[in-house]
Order: structure tokens, then sequence, then C-alpha cells
């Protein structure tokens, strides 16, 4: 469920009408719902109750701190890929100690920053990760607190550019090497195993792939234990799916996530660390578009929009699908196949093809649904257009979380050599 809803023949989020958003703002924008957020944390805080459950929210799923903060207050942790993510995080409000550091290429600094802020865990993936975690801990006289992120060798079933889980993926330690290196942790006097972390990839659609995984990560998590090591974190990352398509087959419902992990885990008597980020961020933000010209082919009808895949990528790079409705309520109007491209220099920059959509006049706005991850924290300036503004709406009240980018503020950005110099 999310606060997007008609009312009175036009599209609100929460108590505030698009078209207000697109009068004073412009378009395009991301407009996020701060009702929808809140409920998506406690759905899924509700799927756990009774567990030792810690929800640390994937930052890199939607990083404009007014989300972060949001989130910090309903009470989430923060799971960070990069020193600017740990930055944002902190600078939200988020407790050090429930932050988890992640990702592959940890650079000697953002350990540095990790162990200074005096972060939950690093979720290390590699051993010379593991060498130079060590390495830096010890010229800060400290120890980190580690969870190896074993890769199970799981399929997802899931877009192949967002599979984590698989022995050909990047990331993960094979579990062949798992064992050897938890002993290796032991040797290192700046280094204390406190986990176990799996992560098998993003928007999955069934719960089997990672019952898989989490069945192997019990056997491995008792037989660590067995060998002397004291696991008191399992981390299961995130990676639970949104409906993006209507009429498709639904993602599991978090309580019956909750329900697997209880039973698949429950007695490990370990704190679970929860990592979802599109299923807290995806269905609470749209990208709101304004209808440019309505051109007939001799084929094809394209809507071009004043969106284009510089603001949102995914269907671009992953042939995503996206609803996209009128913001003036269509009901009981004439539907056509359409095209729905951007004003981008590419064949690739087309949101949608051949989708019957209802009549759209020039200058009418279009909603493109959950948007709310992986889409402003992906988007660029190609074709040198200007970043979009955010807005987040709470109740009956919005505000700019995010300023548009303007051209001189481009141009800014390059630095022009003494040699070339007027």
């Amino acid at each position: 469920m999310d606060h997007f809803q008609y009312r009175g023949g036009h599209l609100f989020a929460e108590d505030v009408p698009l078209t207000d958003i697109a009068e004073q703002v412009g378009t395009p924008v991301y407009v996020y719902s701060t009702a929808t957020l809140e409920r998506h944390v406690n759905v899924f805080r509700d799927a756990f109750e009774g567990l030792d459950a810690l929800i640390c929210y994937a930052v890199k799923a939607n990083s404009n701190q007014a989300v972060l903060k949001t989130l910090a207050r309903a009470g989430t942790g923060a799971d960070v890929v990069s020193l600017g993510e740990l930055r944002r995080a902190l600078a939200a409000g988020i407790p050090a100690d429930k932050i988890v550091f992640a990702g592959v290429g940890k650079t000697p600094e953002e350990m540095a920053a990790g162990l200074d802020a005096g972060i939950l865990q690093f979720n290390v993936e590699s051993a010379p990760e593991l060498e130079m975690l060590n390495t830096v801990a010890g010229q800060r006289s400290r120890t980190a607190p580690v969870s190896l992120r074993v890769n199970p060798d799981v399929d997802a079933k899931t877009h192949a550019k967002i599979s984590t889980g698989r022995s050909e993926n990047k990331f993960g330690i094979s579990w062949t090497q798992v064992s050897g290196l938890y002993d290796r942790i032991r040797d290192l006097p700046h280094l204390e195993a406190v986990g176990v972390d799996v992560h098998i990839g993003s928007q999955l659609t069934a719960l089997d792939p990672l019952k898989a995984a989490f069945t192997k990560v019990v056997s491995l998590v008792r037989s660590l234990r067995q060998n002397g090591h004291v696991i008191r974190h399992i981390d299961l990352g995130g990676g639970l799916g949104i409906p993006y398509e209507p009429g498709s087959a639904p993602p599991p419902l978090p309580s019956d996530y909750g329900r697997m992990v209880r039973e698949t885990l429950g007695g490990l008597d370990c704190r679970i660390i929860l990592e979802p980020g599109r299923l807290i961020a995806g269905n609470a933000g749209i990208l709101l578009t304004k209808l440019l010209y309505d051109k007939h082919g001799d084929e094809r009808r394209f809507y071009i929009v004043d969106a284009a895949m510089n603001d949102l990528s995914r269907p671009a790079m992953y042939e995503a699908y996206h609803d996209i409705v009128p913001v003036n309520d269509p009901s009981g109007t004439e539907r056509i196949p359409v095209d729905i491209v951007g004003p981008v220099c590419e064949s690739g920059d087309t949101f949608t093809r051949a989708r019957p959509m209802p009549v759209v006049r020039p200058g009418e706005l279009l909603a493109i649904k959950s948007a709310g991850a992986y889409g402003a924290v992906m988007s660029g300036t190609y074709n040198s257009r200007p970043l979009v503004p955010e807005v987040l709406v709470n109740g009956t009240d919005f505000h700019v979380i995010r300023p548009r980018q303007t051209l001189d503020d481009l141009l800014a950005l390059d630095r022009t050599p003494d040699w070339l110099a007027d």
C-alpha cells in the first residue's frame, strides 16, 4: 500500500495534490510520502516481532537526508557501502552502533571512518580486505567487529544485474573458503568475528532461494561455533521484492518472510540483522513528469515526456517495469498503445513500449510509480541535463528536500586549465 491516491479526479500524495507540487517546483520531480515510508518500516518490523531483530535500511536505495532522518526517527539503523553513505547516515542521526558497513571495495579511509565512528560491524567480502582491515584497526589501536559475507551459490531467480549470491558474482566469499577465513580472523589481533552475513540479490519474488541460502548459513553457524567462534549476529541482507506491475504475482509479504526466518533461524539465539531498501522506499516515491509531445509515427505512437533515462535509469538499465498513470483520473477513458519516451538522445531512453495508456494531452502530468528506490540516487547529468529536485510530503505539507540543479550549478563543476584561458 502507498499514499498516492486519486481524490476528486486528481492524484494526491497524502493530502497534497501533485498538481500543486508541479506548479510550484516544476517537472520532472521526485515526490516521496512520509506516511508510506513509516508504514513500510512498521509493517516490516511487525513481521519480526518476538525476534531480536535490527532493521538496517539500505541507504543505497534512497540516500536523501530527509528520507534518512524520517527512517532514523522510525528507529531504523543503516546499511552503508561507502564513506559518503556513512556520513549521510550519521548526519541524519542514525546511531553508529546501528550501522553496518558492506561493499566489496572498502578503502582504508572508509575503514578508518567506520572504526572511528564505532559502527556495529564490517561485512567483509575477501581475504585481502580482511588483512587490510586488521592493519587499519591496528594503526588506530582498535578491534574491528567483523562478519564475513558468504556466497552460498544460490540462484536468486532475479535479474542478472542484481543477482549477488551465485559463485560467478563478485560478492561474498566462496563457501569453500569461509571456515579458513574465520580461523584467520582468530589469528589476527585487531579483528573480532561477531557474525555471518549473506545477501543473494535484489527484487526477489519468491522465498525459496532465501530459505535455501539461510539453511546453509544455519549449518555454517553451528560448524563455526563448534570450532570455538562466538557468532552473535546473522545478517540476512535485503532483497525482498515489491509489486511494480499491477496484476502480476505479488512478491511474498513481509509477514511470510518473517515466518520463514523464524522457522529457519529461530533456534540459533542470534541477533538478526535485516537490510531492506527497496521494500521501504520503492513504493514511497513517484517521478512526476509532464507530457511534451504526442508524436504519431508510421507504426507507433509516442508520448514524449520531460523526464528521461538520466533521471530514472531502471527501465533503460534493467528493462524494469514501472506503472505509469495520469495525474488526472483516467477512469472510463479510452486506452491506446503508446511508447513513453524521454528527450535524451538514445533509443534506450524509453520508459515503456506499446503500453495501453489513457489519452493524455501535452502539458498534462504523468506519475511514474514505484520510483522511490534506485531512482534519484542513480540519476546523472547525461546530455547536460541538470539533476531534478526531490520533494517530501508529510500530510498537508511538502518541502523541497533537494533543489533542482541549475545549469549554472552544472557548468560550475567544470574547471578550465590555464592554457585554455582567454
